[in-house]
């Protein structure tokens, strides 16, 4: 699906704001359901939303950069061209996701990171900009979000340096 807004205006008209991974942002969901530290996994201070979701806008040349959260995150395809999402495990092993709406192309509407995998994304080549939505359960803090650092990156994962340097800030 083709649409003629451009990146700024959707900027503006969806309200988003930068984002410290890269790109844009707006939270569009905050449930107001509370889950108690008890029930969350060890290393979690205080409670957390059930749940949270958010409209993220990456332009052509931004990155999301290499991070990781504590929860699952789901990615959905909303607008504009496709969209590369790369996934590190934490054993090392990198996939590439194209995020889009050409499904006859391999192209997905949605795609799990699971908790604790690095990941990160960008627009591809010829998209102008590439608008998803990103969904967290229990709900996002930014208490569970670790920006990578490309130097501790490269330590853990030696054969991914070059992704590792295309995808980090320093």
């Amino acid at each position: 699906m083709k649409t003629s807004l451009t990146a700024e205006q959707l900027i503006q008209l969806l309200g988003l704001q930068p984002h410290p991974e890269g790109g844009y942002f707006r939270e569009t969901y905050k449930s107001s359901v509370t889950v108690p530290e008890s029930a969350l996994p060890a290393g979690c201070a205080g409670c957390r939303s059930a749940g949270t979701a958010i409209y993220f806008l990456l332009r052509q040349g931004d990155k999301s950069h290499l991070h990781r959260l504590r929860f699952d995150e789901v990615w959905h395809f909303y607008l504009g061209g496709p969209l590369c999402l790369v996934v590190i495990s934490p054993e090392g092993m990198a996939e590439r996701f194209t995020l889009g709406q050409d499904l006859n192309a391999g192209q997905e509407l949605q795609r799990v990171v699971p908790a604790g995998h690095w990941f990160g994304a960008y627009p591809l080549p010829g998209s102008a900009y590439s608008l998803v939505g990103c969904t967290v359960a229990p709900g996002f803090a930014y208490e569970d979000f670790r920006l990578g650092k490309r130097d501790e990156l490269t330590a853990c994962f030696p054969d991914l340096g070059e992704l590792i340097t295309e995808l980090t800030q320093d």
